[in-house]
């Protein structure tokens, strides 16, 4: 069995895995990537960053302009309760005023490339098996199987990230669970010719009801993300399992697509895929043993909308930052208690947003509700904005207007979720 070491070995490459990559490489600390896929691989995604996601990437110094290869959005188009509004992502100070559509494929590969120009030592086709524990339990690197060969190959490391995605491998052998009491989505898509893949705004449906006699309300919500390319990521998501029923995901999926019009002209050109959506932080704690989670792997997503590109990045950002630190530190003592911040930075950020997302839920499992909200509410184009921004976590704080203002009040008073 060969060995080698890092001061950090970070396990998966996607956005959440190559971002704390790259924080880690700049700050000049020797970091290892271990991607089980090669790329390109797909990825069960929505493709859509918001200017959350925008601002992670220009963070990183990456070119997001269209000649670059990214296709950019204004907005949002909303569908529900017999009504249709167009909003423009809010013009903010701290965010930009556009979103990105790249296919996961493309992104993640982008992504790993950009990690390793700034140092990281990026290996493919690596499947991490096990962590490596000393005497005390505590993980000081991974064990894996390397190559076409499978060859067995340890790596030693003064601490090992996980960004591996909701099956959380690593934190599941330190007996790192995820919280049944906090939300679990689930999404299916599929990639679409259609007219519409230039369109500039995303489409969300909400109010998902059948045609026909039989009229019966779907939980959940469905999109169309043009790509620019010709095609569409066309999906449906329950944002929690827990409320929607014995309603399966590919089926409500498929009842819904009948109800689109015929001028869309919904061509699939790939299959139906699904995936999870761990939301609220629902793996707990962030930091254990020498082991760091980010991204989905801690339950970084967002439980109103779904959105887990953007957190994935944030979260690896701050995990970078905390690790730097605590690699720098005086001795084991005070790095271990820097360490032991980290998942309090990450409640302090998001705690009070997925407190407000667990009650956005629970009136999301209610079609009548959902109706008579979508109804009335998309009547009034300012409520729709503040709407937007609440969801998509996008404002200003205290710095902003009255409603940047306001939702950093409710995101601030209310306890973590």
């Amino acid at each position: 069995m060969q060995g080698r070491t890092a001061d950090v070995v970070v396990v998966g490459a996607g956005p959440a895995g190559s971002t704390a990559a790259w924080w880690l490489a700049r700050a000049g600390l020797d970091v290892v990537v271990l991607e089980k896929a090669v790329f390109p691989r797909e990825k069960v995604c929505g493709d859509g960053l918001t200017p959350r996601g925008v601002a992670s990437l220009q963070a990183m110094g990456i070119d997001t302009s269209e000649t670059a290869g990214w296709t950019r959005h204004r907005g949002l188009r909303v569908f529900g309760g017999g009504q249709v509004v167009e909003v423009d992502w809010p013009q903010l100070t701290r965010w930009p005023g556009y979103g990105l559509i790249r296919t996961r494929a493309d992104l993640d590969q982008q992504l790993a490339g950009h990690a390793a120009a700034a140092g990281a030592q990026v290996h493919q086709d690596v499947t991490v098996t096990d962590p490596l524990l000393d005497d005390a339990g505590r993980v000081v690197g991974v064990q894996a199987l390397a190559g076409p060969g499978k060859r067995p190959v340890t790596w030693h490391a003064r601490l090992v990230v996980s960004a591996e995605g909701s099956s959380g491998r690593l934190a599941k052998s330190l007996g790192l669970e995820r919280r049944t009491d906090q939300p679990l989505g689930v999404a299916v898509r599929q990639y679409v010719r259609t007219p519409r893949s230039a369109d500039p705004w995303l489409d969300i449906s909400f109010d998902l009801t059948d045609r026909g006699p039989d009229r019966a309300s779907m939980p959940g919500y469905g999109w169309l993300f043009g790509m620019g390319d010709g095609t569409a990521n066309l999906g449906f998501g329950f944002l929690d399992t827990r409320r929607t029923g014995p309603d399966d995901a590919r089926t409500v999926y498929r009842r819904w697509v009948e109800t689109l019009p015929p001028e869309w002209e919904l061509e699939p050109v790939t299959p139906l895929r699904g995936a999870g959506l761990p939301t609220s932080l629902g793996r707990r704690p962030a930091y254990t043993r020498g082991l760091v989670l980010v991204g989905d792997t801690v339950g970084a997503i967002n439980p109103f909308n779904g959105e887990g590109i953007s957190y994935a990045m944030e979260t690896a950002r701050t995990a970078a930052e905390v690790v730097v630190a605590a690699l720098a530190a005086p001795g084991p003592v005070a790095a271990e208690q820097l360490l032991r911040t980290y998942p309090d930075r990450l409640r302090a950020e998001y705690g009070g947003h997925h407190r407000l997302g667990a009650g956005f839920l629970a009136l999301l499992a209610r079609p009548d509700v959902v109706r008579f909200t979508t109804a009335h509410g998309l009547k009034r184009p300012a409520l729709v904005r503040a709407a937007l921004r609440l969801m998509g976590n996008l404002h200003d704080g205290r710095d902003g207007d009255a409603v940047d203002r306001a939702i950093a009040v409710l995101t601030r008073v209310l306890p973590a979720a």
